[in-house]
């Protein structure tokens, strides 16, 4: 059960209601604007970082290997879009628990983000692979690694 929607407000009255004992009317107005200025600031830097995520690309990323350092359990989406100041693609189907976002740099690498219940639960890098030249290897491209069979022997030298 999530006790902080439930504590907050909770919170909130409690010290309401020491504020009207201690000091009165005065008091309530006090704390009252405080909360009030307290939520005030909240709503604020959530609008701000959603007009941030608006202007840029979907699921783009300055640096996707800086996102994956960043990144730490447990974090809101919030704030993952706050770091990387865009809307994150959404790779699983609409309304569904996992949600899976991407976001993509412009050297082809990419962190995908697993949240559940809006916080952060795992999150993975894929960088490219490089060709000797330096150059990312396409998508569809056989990587280093695969060995066709007899590949090997054509490289040695006859006996």
């Amino acid at each position: 059960m999530k006790y902080g929607k439930i504590l907050t407000p909770l919170i909130g009255l409690v010290l309401l209601g020491v504020a009207y004992r201690t000091y009165g009317w005065a008091g309530v107005a006090l704390v009252g604007g405080a909360l009030l200025m307290f939520m005030l600031l909240t709503f604020n830097r959530a609008m701000q970082v959603l007009r941030r995520a608006g202007d840029a690309p979907i699921g783009y990323v300055a640096s996707a290997v800086m996102l994956n350092a960043k990144l730490k359990p447990k974090v809101s989406l919030m704030h993952v879009m706050a770091l990387t100041r865009a809307i994150g693609e959404l790779r699983s189907p609409k309304d569904t628990q996992p949600e899976l976002f991407r976001w993509t740099d412009t050297g082809g690498s990419w962190v995908d983000a697993t949240f559940v219940n809006g916080k952060l639960t795992e999150w993975k890098l894929v960088r490219p692979e490089v060709a000797s030249d330096g150059m990312p290897l396409p998508a569809d491209a056989p990587s280093a690694d695969a060995v066709r069979p007899g590949a090997a022997d054509a490289l040695r030298p006859p006996v």
